[in-house]
């Protein structure tokens, strides 16, 4: 399938890419937005891209390659951005991109385990080399923490009664695989019309084993630091819980003056082109 980064006439639009600029694209994924933007910031401009996925890197790597020194890549975390920033001279940035979605490429390898509709290790991370998994967090932790993960990250409705579920269910077996876990939601939760009853579930335990919000409120503040005066900072999240913390982070920090008023969406078209995209929302600060 063809990778189609979300938002990307938007992203564009609203960074102003030109000649000499530096830019720092910190969830660089398959590479998509970076090519674009990196064509525009030629002859002397230069991206840093970082990502945790070692796939999604290696991916962007080929993507970029003929691009030469002016890309520098980095296996990472995004709230890492000012160590990687500092060691490769990108001090301070013009422009930073985080598109806070998890790639397609994640849902449609069952290995990988993000995904209720195959067969697959209950893993999801992004990062293969932590410790921490999906399975160990379903087989592991107490019936409190489970319903606060299911609550908080999910806003399921019925986070105690799954949790229940689930801690009776694996002290018989314990759960190993994506379907499995996906039936005893659905067993539990039968009236969810067009939505699978385990989406927002799954939607948890994701955010939960890659610390998501956790690495976003670290992030921010270092991104803002980073940034030249007139500098922008673009960050494309997916759903409300995300987009809540960068509002009132854009909103209130004093460095910062609001460019998007509203979340940026994307258009029917974009839409129809790729579904994916329907959910997406982009917000842009600018560093006064």
């Amino acid at each position: 399938m063809e990778h189609k980064p979300v938002l990307l006439n938007e992203v564009s639009e609203y960074l102003k890419p030109e000649p000499n600029h530096l830019f720092i694209d910190g969830t660089v994924g398959l590479g998509g937005h970076a090519q674009v933007l990196l064509q525009r910031v030629l002859p002397g401009g230069r991206l840093l891209g970082i990502d945790r996925d070692a796939d999604n890197l290696e991916t962007a790597r080929k993507r970029l390659s003929g691009f030469g020194d002016h890309v520098v890549l980095v296996r990472d975390t995004y709230a890492n951005i000012k160590t990687h920033a500092y060691d490769h001279q990108f001090n301070p940035v013009d422009s930073i991109l985080l598109d806070l979605g998890f790639s397609s490429v994640h849902v449609d390898d069952a290995e990988r385990g993000f995904s209720f509709r195959k067969a697959g290790p209950l893993d999801m991370r992004y990062d293969r080399s932590q410790p921490l998994t999906a399975q160990q967090i379903v087989n592991e932790w107490s019936e409190d923490d489970l319903a606060r993960i299911f609550r908080q990250y999910g806003e399921e409705r019925f986070a105690r009664q799954i949790a229940e579920a689930i801690v009776t269910a694996r002290a018989q077996t314990p759960f190993t695989s994506t379907t499995e876990l996906a039936a005893l939601v659905a067993r539990i939760l039968r009236h969810r019309g067009k939505t699978h009853p385990a989406t927002k579930i799954f939607q948890a335990l994701r955010i939960a084993v890659n610390d998501e919000f956790g690495e976003l409120e670290r992030a921010l503040p270092e991104c803002v630091n980073l940034l030249r005066s007139g500098g922008r900072l673009a960050i494309i999240s997916f759903h409300s819980l995300e987009d809540r913390i960068i509002k009132q982070f854009f909103k209130t920090h004093p460095a910062l003056k609001v460019v998007t008023k509203r979340p940026v969406t994307a258009s029917q078209e974009e839409v129809k082109e790729n579904p994916r995209a329907r959910s997406a929302k982009l917000r842009v600060a600018e560093k006064i």
